[in-house]
């Protein structure tokens, strides 16, 4: 399984939840086979530039259900609104909390279980190779 390679991009819509009003924010979502346990979410600031955020599959599954997350990601069903989700990002630059649909979530993560179905993710890992680009970007050695 580790010679195949997949990768899911899901274009989305997420509100950044502002003072005023919700701002709209084009995010392209991606899982890819290689590191089965990540997703990967890039927010398009509209500067040419995207942010990237990396976190756990599991957590944006969780998400969906209950809340999930203790940490820089938090995910969570909208209380009054049972078709959206909240994704609340903090980071010593900033915070920000986001809405988006849930039904997006829910089938972006549906084709990731399809590709790597969840329990079978260290089938699809490398531990060689994952473990050399750690070495390889391990800043300490730098």
């Amino acid at each position: 399984m580790r010679d195949e390679h997949t990768v899911i991009c899901s274009p989305a819509v997420f509100e950044l939840i502002g003072p005023d009003a919700p701002v709209p924010v084009k995010v392209d979502l991606t899982y890819q086979s290689r590191d089965p346990f990540a997703v990967q979410a890039s927010f398009r600031t509209g500067h040419g530039t995207a942010v990237d955020w990396v976190f756990a599959r599991d957590l944006l599954h969780d998400g969906l259900i209950a809340p999930s997350g203790t940490g820089d990601v938090r995910v969570r069903p909208v209380a009054l609104d049972p078709n959206r989700v909240q994704l609340e990002l903090s980071s010593p630059s900033g915070h920000a909390v986001f809405t988006t649909c849930a039904q997006t979530l829910g089938d972006f993560l549906h084709r990731t279980y399809d590709a790597v179905p969840p329990g079978r993710e260290y089938s699809w890992l490398d531990f060689d190779v994952a473990l050399s680009e750690l070495l390889h970007n391990d800043p300490a050695r730098d």
